[in-house]
């Protein structure tokens, strides 16, 4: 596995991404909510989200038809 390979970082954020995600709604569905603990994930979840974005237009070039 090739660490500088976009795809596969790629891959990784989406990932991570879904993971996020799913602990999120564990957190919820549990009852125990810790609004800090949601915020912090939310905010990174976010963050991986505008990451994925930026390596998604690295790779799909922009045409202008």
């Amino acid at each position: 596995m090739n660490d500088d390979d976009p795809r596969q970082i790629l891959e990784l954020l989406k990932t991570e991404h879904r993971l996020l995600d799913a602990e999120i709604e564990a957190l919820l569905a549990s009852g125990s909510v810790d609004q800090l603990e949601i915020a912090r994930l939310k905010k990174r979840k976010l963050m991986l989200k505008d990451e994925i974005a930026q390596l998604n237009d690295k790779l799909v070039p922009d045409i202008l038809a």
